[in-house]
């Protein structure tokens, strides 16, 4: 994706014109070409951009940036707040390299890398896309799942322990229209298909404060998550370790790595503005 942009970027297109592309300028499409450079225009330091602040970032006229970012907001990619405009998860689609333009990533990676190295476990941090978790950062120990978990990968958020932290954070009637929409097949044997059931677990994670998945995704494998809070007190993604199923009991995840998981999130709540 990154190569891409880059080279989309050199081509120094502007509105009305194109650069020397070897004679090939009809296979160049320019306005696809100004939509990039604008979503390009957003990163870790720049998070929030204005009209104005976008175009001159991209290169481009006030008004074709502004075209750009309506659109992008239409298409579900960027947020509007009658001022600013921000990107939102949808954009991960796009390629893993668009989360270098979200803060959230680099922020909670020191974190994530401590607590891996003080458990001994792998450890992940993942937001709500539909109803998928998309991966944003990941501290890897050793192997318990057999598919690897990269930022950027995804899984299904209703047999997942951060998929149930970030839907339990949700209005009832909001998570149960996205369990309407998931696809419920059971992975496991252990894996709990009934919407209603679902439910009740997401009452019992909103109560208790995490969630505890007991062999729902893969067999072996135990994980527990608690909600990412910012200083507003809201949930802005989750966290997560796990152990193979014969290290740990599901109570063992309990008292070894909640405590931990916990006092992680103590921390990122005070530096999450």
């Amino acid at each position: 994706m990154a190569p891409f942009l880059v080279r989309m970027a050199n081509m120094q297109t502007m509105d009305g014109g194109s650069g020397s592309r070897g004679g090939r300028d009809s296979d160049f499409v320019a306005s696809l070409g100004k939509g990039l450079r604008v979503l390009e225009a957003f990163g870790a330091d720049t998070p929030r951009l204005s009209i104005t602040e976008a175009a001159a970032r991209a290169g481009l006229d006030r008004a074709t940036a502004r075209r750009c970012l309506l659109t992008l907001h239409a298409l579900g990619y960027a947020d509007y707040d009658g001022k600013f405009f921000a990107l939102t998860p949808r954009v991960l689609r796009l390629g893993t390299a668009a989360l270098a333009s979200l803060p959230l990533p680099q922020l909670v990676q020191p974190w994530l890398d401590q607590l891996s190295e003080r458990i001994g476990q792998s450890t992940s941090v993942s937001i709500l896309d539909g109803t998928e978790v998309v991966y944003l950062a990941r501290a890897a120990q050793r192997r318990v799942m057999s598919i690897g978990l990269l930022p950027g990968s995804r899984l299904p958020a209703h047999c997942t322990s951060m998929g149930r932290v970030l839907l339990a954070a949700l209005p009832e009637a909001e998570a149960r229209a996205i369990l309407d929409r998931s696809d419920l097949s059971p992975r496991t044997a252990a894996s709990v298909t009934e919407p209603e059931r679902i439910m009740d677990r997401l009452r019992q994670v909103r109560a208790q404060g995490y969630a505890l998945i007991d062999q729902e995704v893969e067999p072996g494998l135990r994980a527990i998550a608690v909600p990412v809070i910012d200083a507003r007190g809201r949930t802005v993604a989750a966290m997560n370790t796990g152990a193979a199923a014969v290290q740990a009991t599901a109570d063992d995840l309990v008292s070894l790595y909640l405590p931990e998981l916990l006092r992680v999130q103590e921390g990122l709540r005070r530096v999450l503005a």
